[in-house]
């Protein structure tokens, strides 16, 4: 069998599957889901560095260290997240506005897993879903699938050992682009959850189906005059440094005011990093890219010292980030762009005014709503960058990699972040499981629908007879003025009252009174009645005489009929 239609089928097996799966899970209650995810967690963090040399053996990424600490961060601060979170049965009650929410799953997730960080992002993307009574099918990236089926395989015994049915998480052995496809396109699928590359998260959205995906992440980082400079840069190396750059939440320019410029280079060679001279940045620069002008793949979380050795030359040992000045912002300045990497852009600025167009340039080359870091001692420096900068993570004096993701931060901890519409993202949230389920709304009534007014009685125009129309006529024509009246506005001609109603042009109905007990002979039949005619009827106990060719609209019959109020000719 071809592998693509291999996976194609495995893809239909598993989301079947999980289908059935699915229909038993949404029933479980609160207790049963805490239950399942305390398992997953305590697996979690007893495989924590199991999982993290078999992601770094597999893909050549990263650091065995730093990826056991994001499997440490998912199966532990997440699963300490979301406990607490409402997610099942009635979450919100209001008394005062007589609303209830009810939590209701969503259903079916294809969950597509990068390479870049699988196994923490695996563990995170089960934990929030599971939260939610959902259940996940995860799309590997081919050059991670056996670290993050090996994930899959520990977590889905756990949660069966916890009392799961089975199926509730599942993944991919034959991951390919088509079978891909098919697991976002099946009808069986509720949701995608798409971390990865740009083409990948497109088509996660063009798929039909509701969709997550994330953008790039071409993260600036502001030192401001103010900033405490040693601090500033022991962040930034921090964050950069961190599994070596693969988050995409990680620094990749430097934007610096000219005031501590000296100062930071200073402290960028005190704490490991090294400064490219001409020569150097144009070689890094040329292994950045390749000739069709996108990122070198070959660069991604590999060490600093490797990535020099790649492009011709040599750092210090111990060399934990390289640094090259920036021309400019663009395609044509690879040091400009996210590189997944220890490599650092350094821009020099006058001033923090300066400076803002300038993190707003680089975040418009390929990071738009993702993620700013800011190291400055200025509160209102800080207020207009939150004002004005296109980047719905705006981090303060902490590493950009770790306070994005809500390590070193209050913000949810998520290993999947949300870029809004400039973006081309659904959401700028950090993604939790209220993102995994919908919310039904129980309202009681709490006000009465206003009566409409009654109806005129000009209003029934369609069931004038013919005389009364030519007696409107008549009456409009009469306060016309001809002729020399016409010219001479001091004679003005005689105006007729307006009509309220067209009764007031037919003969009044000649009705039988019966308050006294006498019985008058009926007259003349009236030509047209009209509901307000039988009401005014009824209200002076009068009767109404009708005769073949009266005219009577349909809600008139039917009020003189329930009351006896018509006398036939």
């Amino acid at each position: 069998m071809d592998t693509d239609l291999e996976s194609i089928q495995e893809a239909r097996t598993l989301i079947t599957a999980a289908h059935s799966a699915f229909q038993q899970f949404e029933h479980f209650t609160e207790e049963q889901i805490h239950k399942i995810l305390a398992e997953i967690s305590k697996t979690g963090i007893a495989n924590a560095e199991t999982l993290a040399r078999l992601a770094h053996e597999e893909t050549g990424y990263g650091t065995v260290e730093h990826k056991t600490l994001k499997n440490l961060f998912c199966a532990q601060d997440v699963y300490n997240a979301i406990k607490p979170m409402k997610t099942i049965g009635i979450v919100t009650d209001d008394k005062d506005k007589k609303v209830f929410e009810v939590a209701s799953p969503i259903g079916v997730i294809a969950a597509i897993i990068p390479s870049t960080n699988p196994t923490s992002t695996a563990i995170y993307k089960a934990l929030i879903a599971l939260k939610g009574r959902n259940v996940i099918v995860f799309s590997p990236h081919p050059s991670a699938a056996r670290c993050i089926n090996e994930t899959a395989r520990v977590m889905i015994e756990a949660a069966e050992r916890a009392g799961a049915p089975r199926g509730v998480i599942s993944c991919m052995r034959v991951p390919t682009l088509e079978g891909t496809e098919e697991l976002m396109k099946h009808p069986l699928t509720s949701l995608i959850l798409a971390t990865g590359g740009t083409g990948l998260v497109k088509a996660a959205y063009s798929a039909g189906k509701p969709a997550f995906g994330v953008g790039p992440g071409n993260v600036p980082t502001y030192i401001e005059r103010t900033a405490d400079a040693p601090k500033a840069v022991r962040d930034i190396l921090t964050g950069k440094c961190f599994d070596n750059g693969t988050l995409c939440s990680s620094e990749q320019s430097i934007v610096c005011d000219e005031a501590v410029k000296d100062q930071v280079l200073q402290e960028l060679n005190k704490q490991g990093a090294y400064i490219c001279n001409a020569h150097e940045k144009g070689l890094i620069e040329k292994t950045i890219q390749t000739p069709r002008r996108t990122l070198n793949t070959k660069i991604v979380g590999k060490p600093a010292a490797k990535i020099a050795e790649m492009a011709g030359f040599a750092v210090p040992a111990g060399t934990r980030a390289i640094v090259a000045y920036a021309d400019g912002v663009g395609i044509e300045y690879p040091i400009s762009m996210e590189k997944l990497s220890p490599l650092l852009g350094f821009f020099v600025v006058k001033d923090w005014k300066e400076g803002c167009e300038r993190c707003i340039e680089i975040l418009r080359f390929g990071g738009l709503g993702h993620t700013l870091s800011l190291h400055t001692k200025d509160e209102e420096v800080v207020r207009q960058f939150g004002l004005r900068k296109p980047a719905f993570r705006i981090v303060v004096n902490t590493p950009a990699a770790l306070g994005a993701v809500g390590y070193t931060t209050n913000l949810f901890p998520s290993m999947t972040l949300g870029c809004g519409a400039p973006g081309g993202n659904i959401t700028s949230d950090n993604i939790s499981p209220l993102h995994l389920i919908n919310l039904k709304r129980v309202a009681y009534g709490v006000r009465e629908v206003a009566a409409p007014a009654p109806l005129m009685k000009s209003s029934v125009v369609s069931g004038a007879s013919r005389p009364v129309i030519e007696k409107v006529i008549d009456q409009w024509l009469g306060a016309r003025s001809v002729g020399a009246a016409e010219i001479a506005p001091a004679v003005a001609a005689p105006v007729a009252p307006p009509l309220k109603s067209f009764t007031q042009l037919e003969p009044k109905p000649t009705a039988v009174i019966t308050s006294s007990g006498s019985e008058r002979a009926p007259a003349k039949p009236v030509a047209f009645v009209c509901e307000d005619d039988v009401r005014t009827a009824m209200l002076s106990h009068s009767k109404i005489v009708i005769g073949k060719k009266t005219i009577i609209t349909p809600s008139a019959r039917d009020l003189a009929e329930a009351n006896d109020i018509f006398i036939p000719e």
